[in-house]
């Protein structure tokens, strides 16, 4: 009976967590064997149908060979096979011509396929490359047999650590060789010409003219030579390229080609290039201190993720405006666009296995998955506008559908503002003395504003003076800089003509000792004699008070003082850390002498 009340409580906690839920689950197979990330997942109409399919560009593990798939619903509809590892997918519209069917691009290696209705429509290449001037010659000299390949291969190697244009792909296949292999590879490739030809690292779209959701689009492609190209929809010519200080891994795009638009592409140097049109060079620069590891543009603001398990929100003009830290390492980011209620939000895929919505820095809703997230994708699927596609590191899917009487509750997350801020506030109605000092305001401002300044000024030029004497009466001498945290403190004792000078030197820091410092005095040599003019200070544990003792003669009989100054140096340094002033006692003129 105990074991049957258990069950029944876990079954009503299950059907009530699913009640509160925003998400209907519509599929999940765990053995589905999709390996893929966010970019190279997208949902198209591909057929002109209404019914929105899902293209994935699977990785292909433990062997096999990486290739395109399409599911309608939870099967695959259709499969074809990728001569290199996907990089991107994305879909377009080539043209205005009817019927409105979108284009599927997939970025391959040096390649874009185009596939239009699922069948290959058309390949774009990227230009080649000039190879390295060193590569070739020693290839043809291997051609003509003047070197063997043992020195081929040594002077490859050396090429491949110094010099700055990279080897082509079949210098470092033949590196890659076994020794007894590398004399064949080089009698079956050295009469071919040496390539070198760069590979497609990120792909997104850019509207051409039109900022509809059915007008044409453009493909920009982020490549391993730092540079973004800007394709034609239907002649598939270049036409823009731009340079990057680094590699684009990621891109987000607004605006269109022809009017104006903004490029934000985030570099494997760590650092986010914002472009503008017209512009071959970067215009902003964000540093980041990690890794990004996503990028997606939400309401205008950029939001990163880093490999410092956070998510950062900046303007384009590079603001930081907000820093969300992450319980797990983020795998992968995406945007959440419901239009229906015009929210966009960015979701975040976790190491432990939740996805996180986040509207700026306000957490909207946690979905947690069996397995670590890889891939992110949300919008229409099927028939269903508001679906969420998730893959995860075992290769399973998840196919989930937001409810359609679910509310996101902006703020209502972890982090975020609190609640209280969002609260109108009760302003008082204005009175006849505020109405009258804001006329007298108006009238009077110039005045007003320079009675203002007068003030601030002579508040300024007290403070000065007071700092001054504080200095000059040596009443208690700090250390103006915050590498050098010291304090001085100085004690005269005696009647004369001798007199006991004790200085007691503080490190004040927390943790760090202070080593190589001097003390000097500065004085009257008529007046004073002391036995060391400077001496070395000991090691300054932090904390810790030293007492450092000299003495001071008198050598005036007539009741004459002045004034002794301590400085505290470091040694090689000229300018002093630290300053006191020591004003001498006054001793009676019978009490003088040498």
């Amino acid at each position: 009976m105990a074991a049957a009340s258990s069950s029944d409580s876990e079954g009503d906690r299950a059907e009530s967590s699913e009640a509160s839920s925003k998400w209907l689950d519509a599929h999940y197979d765990p053995m589905a064997n999709i390996h893929t990330f966010s970019a190279c997942l997208v949902l198209a109409d591909l057929h002109g149908d209404g019914e929105y399919k899902l293209a994935v560009g699977d990785l292909g593990p433990s062997g096999r060979q990486p290739c395109l798939k399409v599911l309608k619903g939870p099967t695959v509809l259709a499969e074809s096979a990728l001569p290199a590892l996907p990089a991107a997918a994305a879909a377009f519209l080539m043209g205005q011509h009817e019927p409105r069917t979108p284009a599927l691009a997939l970025a391959s290696g040096p390649c874009v396929y185009v596939y239009k209705n699922l069948r290959p429509y058309f390949k774009f290449s990227l230009p080649q490359l000039p190879p390295n001037p060193l590569e070739q010659d020693l290839w043809n000299q291997a051609k003509e047999d003047q070197i063997d390949h043992l020195t081929l291969k040594e002077m490859l190697e050396g090429i491949r650590e110094k010099a700055e244009v990279p080897l082509s792909v079949q210098s470092l296949r033949f590196l890659q060789l076994e020794l007894s292999e590398m004399e064949a590879f080089v009698n079956q490739h050295k009469s071919k010409p040496i390539k070198r030809q760069a590979v497609i690292t990120t792909m997104t779209t850019l509207k051409k003219n039109m900022a509809d959701e059915d007008a044409m689009s453009c493909l920009v492609l982020g490549t391993e030579n730092k540079e973004l190209l800007v394709l034609d929809p239907e002649a598939f010519t270049i036409l823009a390229k731009m340079s990057l200080p680094g590699v684009p891994v990621f891109l987000e795009v607004s605006g269109q080609f022809d009017v104006a638009f903004r490029l934000a592409a985030a570099c494997r140097n760590g650092n986010i290039y914002i472009l503008r049109r017209d512009c071959k060079r970067p215009k902003y620069c964000i540093e980041l201190s990690t890794q990004p590891v996503g990028l997606v543009l939400a309401h205008k603001v950029l939001v990163v993720g880093s490999t410092q398990d956070n998510l950062h929100g900046f303007t384009h003009k590079g603001k930081r405006l907000w820093t969300v830290h992450m319980p797990a390492a983020i795998l992968t980011m995406n945007l959440l666009e419901q239009r229906s209620r015009g929210l966009q939000a960015v979701m975040a895929g976790l190491a432990n296995g939740e996805v996180r919505i986040y509207h700026d820095k306000a957490l909207l809703n946690v979905i947690r998955t069996p397995d670590a997230v890889t891939s992110l994708c949300f919008g229409r699927y099927g028939r269903e506008d508001n679906t969420l596609i998730v893959t995860t590191r075992g290769g399973g899917l998840i196919i989930k559908i937001l409810k359609r009487t679910a509310v996101f509750a902006e703020g209502a997350g972890e982090v975020g503002p609190p609640p209280a801020q969002a609260m109108k506030l009760n302003v008082p109605r204005k009175t006849r003395l505020y109405v009258d000092q804001t006329l007298r305001e108006r009238e009077a401002g110039t005045a007003m504003h320079r009675t203002f300044q007068t003030d601030l000024y002579l508040l300024r030029l007290r403070a000065a003076r007071a700092y001054v004497r504080a200095l000059e009466s040596s009443l208690n001498p700090v250390s103006a800089t915050a590498r050098e945290p010291l304090k001085l403190h100085a004690v005269v004792q005696g009647l004369g003509p001798t007199f006991k000078l004790t200085l007691h030197l503080q490190n004040t820091s927390t943790a760090r000792p202070i080593l190589g410092l001097l003390v000097c005095f500065l004085y009257n040599e008529v007046l004073y004699a002391l036995p060391r003019a400077f001496f070395k200070v000991p090691l300054l544990v932090p904390g810790l008070n030293y007492p450092l003792e000299t003495f001071v003669e008198s050598l005036s009989d007539k009741g004459i003082s002045d004034i002794i100054k301590v400085l505290v140096l470091r040694e090689g340094q000229s300018a002093p850390l630290l300053s006191a002033h020591i004003n001498m006692p006054v001793q009676p003129a019978q009490a003088c002498g040498k």
